[in-house]
């Protein structure tokens, strides 16, 4: 299909503080460098000084390893409905497009199960890794920020994180006392291209006693993408019309009729509808250094997924029609739902050896379902919990470094006449250490990360285990305010349950997917 040109309305972006002219601001509570990046969140654009927000410790290496940041104004400019176009314009960044309500980042050319896309530092465990026609549970609108951590702090995150890892750090659960009573932020945008309507807004407020509440909501409505022109490119044109006269030859003149009026489509691109929503709240408790939250939300997606025009499943429709769920019967459309609970504490160990200890929690229940027309095709059930725990070491002379554990379950299941996944489960355990060492101009860095992973298929009696072993190594220089160096890594995934399992048609694809139980663990420098 050609690539749509219409041009879109210029982002409408608000943000309002509600302040009475007696209320006494509240002071944040000092944090780590998470509390001090989130102070200049809104004077912030990509690439600030302070790029690591979430994973403390080796910061410098991964600016060497290209380590990007996106907020503030310029995360409102990209705003997009799937967080892989919001980061495609970054260097080495680019994303899936298999249809508009669908885009997963790919890090220089990597993408599926080697890169994690992470909320908060914790998996979204849902199924966007298993098909490029999958969306992930992340509504960008939430967003304060989004990390693209390509270094050795991707070994923080598991060995899906082998070509990097893309964080979004949500407003779900509070990180600040707000200075004022109440804080409102809201943004909405329309876009010509598609009639998309987006609309977001935020609450923040502080509850006394330390405690803070948040809200947020979302919707998001588009229609079928418009086009100039036609809608189908010259070579799949000249596919579509080879087919035609196959089916002349073969007397299916019917057929042939429907296959040259599919070539001479123009205007609108059919089954390309988008309707998301998504609804967040959260609290938190402040006290002196420390703070803890939870929170929780619910995300649900509805969108089309185009047909190859090449791949003979064509089905009539008005080429002209606007954009409904309800007219779209006799496509491939997809509809996901996810409700989430999450978990985060910071707490300050004092002035010892450890400086502060960090944990995050995330509990997933996703189901995604794939119609074929109004029949549904087949069920993804995913059910899963990912946990944390980082200890942030004092400066010890010229160390200062980070280390700690990880623990992920993932409860995998597919149902209908084409499930090509047999039903799984994943058990991964890790530890992980980040540390940095100076002396002069010189800087030292190393990571190190072991994981257990444990893939289990009962329904086929298949059981595989690895034992993983990754590190990264990187030395730069300072001279005269430039910084020079270089990086090294040895890093190794284990094959996700797909990857294992996988053994039939996927429809909305047009695939055949096929796992092999037999995959060892892939190693990468």
């Amino acid at each position: 299909m050609n690539t749509p040109t219409l041009g879109s309305l210029p982002l409408l972006a608000l943000a309002i503080s509600l302040v009475p002219q007696a209320a006494q601001a509240q002071q944040t509570q000092p944090s780590t460098s998470a509390s001090e990046a989130d102070d200049d969140f809104h004077n912030s654009g990509v690439n600030s000084n302070t790029i690591i927000v979430s994973a403390p410790g080796v910061e410098d290496l991964d600016v060497l390893a290209g380590t990007s940041v996106v907020e503030g104004v310029e995360l409102q400019r990209n705003m997009d409905g799937q967080v892989g176009e919001v980061l495609d314009d970054l260097p080495g960044v680019s994303a899936t497009g298999f249809a508009p309500g669908v885009s997963r980042p790919v890090l220089r050319g990597f993408g599926g199960e080697r890169i994690r896309v992470l909320t908060d530092g914790v998996g979204t465990i849902d199924v966007s890794n298993t098909s490029d026609d999958h969306a992930v549970s992340i509504d960008p609108i939430s967003a304060e920020r989004i990390e693209v951590l390509r270094g050795p702090a991707v070994l923080l995150y598991g060995s899906q994180a082998i070509g990097g890892a893309v964080n979004v750090i949500d407003k779900r659960i509070p990180r600040r006392v707000p200075d004022e009573p109440i804080h409102v932020d809201g943004l909405a945008s329309y876009d010509t291209v598609n009639d998309e309507y987006r609309i977001g807004a935020s609450i923040d407020a502080p509850l006394g006693g330390g405690f803070v509440f948040h809200v947020d909501g979302s919707y998001l409505d588009a229609g079928d993408v418009d086009v100039p022109g036609q809608v189908l490119t010259a070579d799949l044109q000249a596919t579509v019309l080879d087919r035609a006269e196959e089916e002349d030859d073969e007397g299916n003149f019917e057929e042939a009729d429907e296959l040259r009026e599919l070539a001479e489509l123009t205007g609108t691109v059919s089954n390309t509808f988008i309707e998301t929503k998504s609804l967040n709240g959260g609290l938190a408790f402040f006290s002196g250094g420390s703070n803890f939250g939870f929170g929780g939300g619910y995300y649900e997606s509805l969108y089309g997924v185009p047909a190859n025009p090449a791949g003979g499943h064509h089905h009539e429709e008005d080429p002209g029609a606007g954009g409904g769920a309800e007219e779209h019967e006799e496509g491939v459309s997809i509809g996901l739902k996810q409700y989430r609970a999450d978990f985060r504490g910071d707490i300050d160990l004092g002035s010892g050896f450890l400086d502060r200890l960090q944990t995050r929690v995330g509990y997933s229940d996703y189901t995604h379902t794939e119609f074929e027309g109004s029949e549904v095709g087949t069920v993804f059930d995913a059910e899963g919990l990912e946990g944390r725990a980082e200890f942030i070491q004092s400066p010890l002379g010229n160390l200062r470094g980070s280390f700690g554990g990880q623990f992920y379950f993932r409860d995998f299941d597919a149902v209908g006449e084409e499930a090509f996944v047999a039903p799984n489960e994943t058990e991964q355990f890790g530890l992980v250490t980040l540390q940095e060492l100076r002396f002069g101009n010189f800087q030292l860095e190393a990571a190190a990360r072991f994981e257990t992973s444990d893939v289990r298929a009962v329904s086929i009696g298949v059981e595989r285990d690895y034992d993983i072993f990754s590190g990264a190594l990187g030395l730069s220089y300072d001279v005269g305010g430039l910084r020079v160096g270089v990086n090294g890594s040895r890093v190794g995934r284990a094959p996700a349950g797909e990857e294992l399992f996988a053994d039939g048609p996927h429809v909305a694809t047009g695939q055949y997917e096929v796992g092999d139980v037999d995959l060892e663990i892939e190693r990468a420098w």
